[in-house]
């Protein structure tokens, strides 16, 4: 069944028959009678409850306000131009989702006229674009998804005229595009792309469903179908492989498909019952450290906030304590991206006040991308916390950071990653970005390769692409959080035996510790870590690292007589990125032949007490 042919689908549909594809029963999208509009995400009558309920939590009437002063903010824009940046009008189409998104939503409650008009007007200006760039087509799937809210929601105030533009937009910039090969590539992606793009052109079958049924029905066959390969990816334990900045991306609009399927069916099809699915919530949170910022290791951003997905988590596994960060962003400034509005749809029925804190300091994951994630304390603002990466450069937007780690403590960041450059920088200036080969360009991006993460180097050598690392064990005793290892696969032919385990010992400190087995020729090896700290080298593997009136002292307690030393994060090509105010602070040492070496290092908050080198035991009894 999974070589059905878009032609084969619909007329299984015809019939009537009960289709299976995948194992799943599709027959309920042949047989459903379509509700009036709106129907994606909600019915007219979900709208007054909702309304109703807002008014009985301070919290759900601050992020109420918030979307009505944001859609306030929007009335005197100026309507969208086709500019394209590159290859991407991807920023408009990002822009016009939220504009429509957070104006059909103030229109629905409020039924103020000027949400009405400047949503129309938003409309009609995108829907009379040349096209919606589908060679990109990200593009075409996240303004198919803009354009499908706001005639849904608005359709009974829009104008026959409009409708009339606005539907035909989609079917012919949205939706027949999605059929062609040259453009569907995302179909058999088990990345974002996907879950954008499926999620895109199901609420435009669903739009303009009654004027378009065969298609609009095989659309959404198509993406159930579809959507499986990436939400295969969160498998076993929920770690995203893309990192923190793409979850919310994938997965948000993997959840915008799932609402709107199951609103209508009664049920999403048992997608959301994939392994590892609705682990993924936890995951997120447990990637947020204590100085707020995020783990953000592959193509990712260090900034954390409110995000409208966690609701859909706690509410469907009925766990509270997945919105703790949640609420503290509450505390602080209300405000969200361009599927902010979905946040009153996931979160109705959630009472805030019963969030209380996780009850766990350490959250591992294995899949494509393993990490390990672990905390001193979720309610002390000191708290240490270390995030330790172990995985594959090879999966989407990886980078080479396979062993490196993020800390922090006393509120400040400590070991850091760069995280992402604009793609559009690099594209620009030649950069064949996207070759996952180990000869790819990609490496040779100052940010992208293991000399520039908080891990170990050879020779100068990079890290193998076709290399893998799991966690290999971890303990979770809250005076001894660890996570260990074997990264020897990913320096294949560089040394016979690498493992890597970080811990944090009796909440005061933090230990990295690599164990080596070395070969017959004589390496180099270099110890990095990336700080935005200023870094006062004393003597004796020993620095004092100072940041915001905070101090932490490194210490390399095996082997003796290193020397610390600091090197610029600056590049001389001209297509890296500025990096300023960061150093890296580290080590170079020459391995010994045909022998067993290890690098223990600690990092300590100043008024803590330094471990011995007796303190620390070897990786083999860093067990439960």
């Amino acid at each position: 069944m999974k070589n059905l042919s878009y032609f084969t689908l619909i007329f299984f549909s015809f019939l009537g028959m009960t289709l299976i594809v995948n194992g799943q029963d599709l027959s309920d999208i042949a047989n459903l009678k379509m509700p009036d509009h709106p129907r994606i995400l909600w019915f007219e009558e979900d709208i007054n409850p909702l309304v109703q309920e807002i008014s009985k939590e301070a919290q759900w009437q601050k992020i109420h306000k918030a979307i009505l002063s944001e859609s306030d903010k929007m009335l005197g824009l100026p309507t969208l131009e086709r500019i394209q940046i590159g290859k991407r009008l991807l920023d408009k189409s990002r822009e016009c989702l939220k504009r429509v998104f957070y104006l059909s939503y103030s229109f629905n409650v409020t039924r103020d006229p000027k949400y009405l008009e400047r949503a129309e007007k938003e409309l009609l200006k995108v829907s009379n674009f040349t096209d919606w760039n589908p060679s990109h087509f990200l593009d075409v799937a996240e303004m198919t998804m803009a354009v499908s809210i706001g005639y849904d929601w608005l359709f009974k105030h829009l104008s026959d005229n409009s409708r009339s533009i606005i539907r035909e937009a989609i079917l012919k910039k949205g939706l027949e595009p999605s059929m062609n090969p040259k453009f569907n590539s995302w179909l058999k992606a088990t990345h974002n792309w996907n879950q954008v793009c499926n999620a895109g052109m199901t609420f435009g079958a669903l739009a303009i469903y009654e004027d378009n049924p065969e298609l609009a029905k095989s659309i959404i066959q198509r993406s159930i179908t579809s959507i499986k390969l990436p939400m295969a990816d969160y498998n076993p334990d929920g770690a995203y492989p893309e990192g923190y900045g793409y979850w919310v991306y994938g997965t948000s609009f993997n959840l915008m498909f799932l609402s709107a399927i199951e609103k209508l069916y009664g049920h999403d099809f048992n997608l959301s019952a994939t392994p590892g699915f609705l682990k993924t919530a936890a995951y997120f949170e447990n990637m947020v450290g204590t100085s707020g910022k995020a783990f953000n290791y592959a193509d990712a951003q260090g900034g954390a906030g409110l995000t409208a997905s966690v609701f859909w988590f706690a509410n469907k596994s009925k766990d509270p304590s997945l919105l703790y960060n949640q609420v503290k962003y509450l505390d602080k400034k209300v405000g969200g991206d361009r599927l902010f509005p979905a946040i009153m749809i996931w979160g109705r029925g959630l009472a805030m006040s019963n969030v209380k804190e996780p009850s766990k300091l350490i959250w591992t994951g294995q899949g494509p991308n393993p990490v390990a994630l672990m905390r001193s304390s979720w309610s002390d603002p000191k708290a240490i916390y270390v995030g330790f990466k172990a995985g594959s450069p090879s999966v989407n937007h990886g980078h080479m950071d396979i062993g490196s780690f993020v800390m922090d403590a006393m509120g400040q960041r400590w070991s850091m990653d760069f995280g992402m450059q604009e793609y559009e920088s690099l594209e620009s200036k030649g950069i064949k970005l996207w070759g996952k080969e180990q000869g790819s360009q990609r490496w040779d991006v100052f940010r992208y390769n293991n000399l520039a993460h908080s891990t170990l180097t050879i020779d100068g050598q990079y890290q193998k692409v076709d290399g893998y690392a799991k966690i290999d064990g971890f303990t979770d005793s809250p005076t001894f959080l660890s996570a260990f290892s074997d990264l020897t696969s990913v320096y294949k032919g560089q040394i016979n035996k690498l493992s890597r385990g970080v811990a944090i010992v009796n909440k005061s400190y933090v230990v990295v510790r690599d164990e080596m087995e070395t070969s017959e020729n004589s390496k180099v090896l270099r110890w990095n870590m990336l700080t935005p700290a200023q870094v006062e080298i004393n003597g004796k593997g020993q620095a004092l690292l100072s940041q915001n009136g905070q101090k932490m002292v490194l210490k390399v307690l095996e082997p003796k007589n290193v020397t610390l030393k600091t090197w610029t994060t600056q590049s001389s090509k001209d297509y890296d990125a500025p990096n300023p105010n960061t150093l890296f602070v580290g080590f170079e040492m020459e391995l010994p032949q045909n022998a067993k070496q290890n690098i223990t290092v600690v990092l300590v908050p100043e008024s803590n007490q330094i471990p011995g080198k007796k303190d620390i035991k070897p990786l083999n009894l860093w067990k439960k």
